[in-house]
């Protein structure tokens, strides 16, 4: 293959958390007085760590977010996970390609550990996911798009950002690649290409990934 490592984001690529959680992301936040629709979720805070939802609503009103905002929001987040939780369709398809292979990969995330970990034992994919290969915001002082984290997955794996691809589907994870020096595929699944802008390729399902790491 042409990379040593391959780094995926987790919503949206490896798991289909994204409609289930901006959903309730912009429910919660109209509930709190913030109207936000699930368009306005999906522009502004996709791809985020939560710490942007509390900057943005500061920014925006003057008002912050209540102190257990997180605490609400996860649990809400992860009973859902339970009831309509699935992997990304050909995620695991990947996967299996990559352990045959011999490539090394790894995930890196805006989620908490918590939320990655409980994403990977609904949908099957923590026999994928070994305690080695999860990296998360909050491992790092910033999210993206910061390049912090994939600089800090790609040491933590022992390769060098310019031999590592990632996997991303949100505008803040490719910037965040791009800053790391890394080639960035775009997954189009949701995002509309144009939002993307800065990706080394696009693709629109995880069954044209396989030609494009080669």
């Amino acid at each position: 293959m042409r990379y040593d490592l391959v780094i995926f984001d987790n919503d949206g690529v490896l798991v289909d958390s994204e409609p289930i959680s901006n959903q309730l992301l912009a429910a919660y936040l109209t509930e709190l007085g913030h109207p936000t629709s699930y368009e306005d979720s999906i522009r502004d805070y996709m791809g985020a760590a939560m710490h942007r939802v509390h900057e943005l609503v500061l920014e925006r009103t003057g008002r912050r977010l209540p102190a257990d905002f997180d605490d609400v929001f996860h649990a809400r987040v992860f009973a859902a996970f339970q009831r309509e939780l699935k992997a990304v369709a050909g995620a695991t398809d990947v996967l299996e390609e990559l352990v045959a292979s011999g490539v090394p990969y790894c995930v890196a995330s805006s989620g908490s550990h918590e939320r990655i970990r409980v994403g990977h034992r609904t949908t099957g994919l923590d026999r994928w996911f070994g305690e080695g290969r999860i990296f998360s915001s909050e491992d790092v002082g910033r999210g993206k798009p910061a390049p912090d984290l994939f600089l800090y997955a790609a040491e933590r794996m022992g390769v060098a950002p310019e031999r590592c691809v990632v996997v991303e589907d949100s505008p803040l994870g490719v910037r965040a690649a791009f800053a790391a020096g890394m080639d960035v595929y775009g997954f189009t699944a949701m995002t509309p290409a144009e939002r993307l802008t800065g990706a080394t390729q696009l693709f629109s399902s995880m069954g044209e990934l396989s030609g494009l790491l080669h």
